[in-house]
């Protein structure tokens, strides 16, 4: 199983390289491997040239227990998912173009299409700006229960899931709907959807996904 989980976090890092969701040591990515352990993409790392036998293994306090290089520098927002959600098994994040300028734009994302409602709720909420650390962890903590992707504030965006291939493609899908808003804006900007879809759409997500 932890051999799984560290290729997918190999093949998700060099995903968002490939799609030009990150650059230079931006981005991230973790799993849980085991109840009190996770593994990440090392710090101070290009995501094309993460390795799955370079991972770093961690207790959930964060707290290096094997492999190459340090935890990247915000590795305690992750860990601040984990804390919160117990049925979450992987966190990724990235600095995805248009996800991102709507994040430094001061603007969250109202979900548009059917779709992406019973995938990520109604809205994509933006966690306020805050400096690293301490406090960038205590921002993003009253999202972390009540949604599974949010964008951050001059940070581009964090989405969770309980595989690295659900984190992955929730964070997938807020980017598409990123750009398909930035294009919309053209014509005006999206319309919302009427509220009976959104009430149907959002039923279908509590029975695919009970408790969110």
């Amino acid at each position: 199983m932890e051999a799984k989980i560290r290729d997918e976090i190999e093949r998700a890092s060099a995903l968002m390289a490939t799609r030009g969701w990150v650059a230079n040591h931006d981005g991230n990515v973790s799993a849980k491997i085991a109840p009190s352990r996770l593994v990440c993409t090392p710090g101070a790392t290009h995501k094309a040239r993460v390795r799955a036998n370079e991972l770093v293994v961690t207790d959930l306090s964060g707290k290096v227990i094997s492999g190459r290089g340090k935890t990247f520098s915000e590795y305690a927002l992750h860990l601040a998912v984990y804390k919160k959600r117990s049925d979450v098994a992987a966190v990724v994040h990235a600095h995805a173009p248009f996800s991102t300028a709507l994040g430094v734009s001061g603007r969250e994302l109202v979900s548009f299409l059917p779709e992406a409602v019973v995938s990520l709720g109604q809205r994509i909420p933006l966690v306020p700006m805050a400096a690293p650390g301490a406090a960038a962890v205590a921002a993003l903590e009253p999202f972390v229960e009540k949604f599974d992707a949010v964008l951050v504030a001059g940070n581009g965006a964090l989405a969770w899931g309980e595989t690295v291939e659900q984190a992955y493609l929730r964070l997938e899908l807020v980017e598409h709907l990123a750009s398909i808003a930035a294009k919309a804006a053209a014509w005006g900007g999206p319309h919302p959807l009427p509220g009976d879809v959104v009430e149907a759409c959002l039923a279908a997500r509590k029975k695919a996904f009970p408790g969110r």
